[in-house]
């Protein structure tokens, strides 16, 4: 199986394939890699895309910077497929949406209690890959997203050092609002939207990023994330609202500034200003409370492998998701437990899931299937998933994400330092 456009694609009744596939397995389901374009930015050549498939959607829908993984959440943009930003899970020559699977399946794919509560699969994680900076943007809360019907994202970040062997023209991150901005001079810079630069960045501060460390964003704190490849577990929606109007010299529309907010708004530089969470953009101690790295689990190291934390905390006082990072050394074998279904993307090595192979690939092709990309049921997760690296030389490397109040013992942003 080389092409998932040549694979049979069933849009109803799944439930007897998602049951077949889930006993063939061991309780996962095999994905296929769901690329998504954005036509204001700049792909930054480390998904493993081939090149001559970056622009596959044509060169007006711009080219594919991003890859959503586990998602079953449709994508924001304009002149979308339909499809767009699903992922289509695999099985016996064919395909469907994760997202008729859950609809169809339910509690068997994210379990009850997430199925009882929100009817689906809540939360995605995709790889962000960009060649610079993009825009200054915030997303908007549950409660500004549900006044034109849909949802609030808070998101997370997290860098995997095989996917930034280049840092590209900008690894950076500006967060926020420098201490002391006024709502007055946000305002001002929506009315020179379009002066030029409106120099919404002049009123923020820049954080160098690294490789293996990540941060955490609620909803309404603004950030123009650098050029880092990122692995990033977010919430299920794909609201944003862009504050900046020239990002290395390209022009961001205005209505990519108002495109969730309600029309009668859509000129209200005050409502739109006071969408900002003030008092965390303008947080004196902003990367204390936001910025993560990785703790580990247990003390396995001495078995030949460690699993770590690398998205943790809450936002609010909510847990919306977490991530882990998994390395088994090569020829070992380890049991994990955990509390809830998850998406999973292998970013080294080659080896088994349960039944499943895994193999992390070098070069894709835009309809290209691989074997790196998996969904696992919350009872396949309880029951613990038996990983085996197959590799006499390379670590096995897998991430996975978690929906919500999964892992409400997971450590506190800045649980880090305490291993100093």
């Amino acid at each position: 199986m080389k092409s998932v456009k040549d694979l049979k694609t069933i849009e109803k009744g799944v439930a007897k394939l998602v049951e077949g596939a889930l006993a063939d397995s061991g309780g996962l389901l095999r994905l296929a890699p769901c690329w998504v374009p954005r036509s204001f930015l700049q792909p930054g050549k480390r998904l493993k895309l081939h090149p001559d498939d970056l622009y596959a959607f044509g060169l007006d829908r711009g080219g594919i910077d991003e890859r959503w993984f586990a998602s079953t959440t449709p994508a924001a943009n304009e002149n979308r497929t339909p499809d767009e930003g699903l992922s289509y899970v695999v099985h016996a020559g064919q395909r469907f949406t994760l997202q008729q699977a859950v609809a169809d399946c339910g509690a068997l794919l994210v379990g009850k209690r997430i199925w009882d509560q929100y009817k689906r699969w809540p939360v995605y994680s995709k790889y962000f890959d960009n060649m610079g900076p993009i825009p200054h943007h915030m997303h908007q809360s549950a409660a500004q997203a549900k006044l034109v019907g849909l949802e609030g994202k808070p998101e997370s970040y997290y860098f995997p050092p095989q996917h930034n062997n280049v840092g590209n023209n900008f690894p950076y991150t500006f967060f926020g609002l420098e201490p002391g901005t006024t709502k007055a001079q946000v305002r001002k810079c929506l009315e020179d939207w379009n002066k030029g630069d409106n120099g919404i960045l002049d009123l923020s501060k820049a954080y160098r990023l690294k490789p293996g460390t990540g941060w955490l964003v609620g909803p309404c704190i603004l950030h123009a994330p650098g050029s880092l490849c990122t692995y990033e577990p977010q919430w299920g929606s794909d609201v944003f609202g862009m504050y900046q109007s020239l990002v290395e010299g390209r022009y961001v529309p205005w209505d990519l500034l108002v495109k969730d907010v309600p029309k009668d708004k859509h000129r209200d530089l005050d409502y739109i200003v006071e969408q900002l969470d003030w008092e965390s953009n303008v947080d004196p101690s902003f990367k204390d409370n936001h910025y993560l790295e990785p703790v580990p689990v247990a003390d396995t190291a001495k078995e030949g492998w460690v699993d770590r934390w690398i998205v943790y905390g809450k936002v609010d006082g909510k847990e919306y998701f977490s991530a882990k990072e998994l390395t088994v050394e090569p020829r070992t074998k380890c049991t994990v437990k955990d509390n809830g279904a998850y998406g999973l993307i292998c970013v080294q090595g080659k080896g088994k899931m349960n039944k499943m192979t895994l193999d992390c690939p070098k070069l894709i092709r835009f309809h290209e299937m691989t074997e790196d990309e998996v969904f696992c049921t919350e009872d396949a997760a309880k029951a613990g998933v038996t990983f085996e690296n197959t590799s006499d030389v390379e670590p096995l490397v897998v991430l996975r994400y978690f929906g919500p109040d999964v892992n409400p013992d997971m450590p506190k942003v800045g649980a880090h330092k305490k291993g100093r």
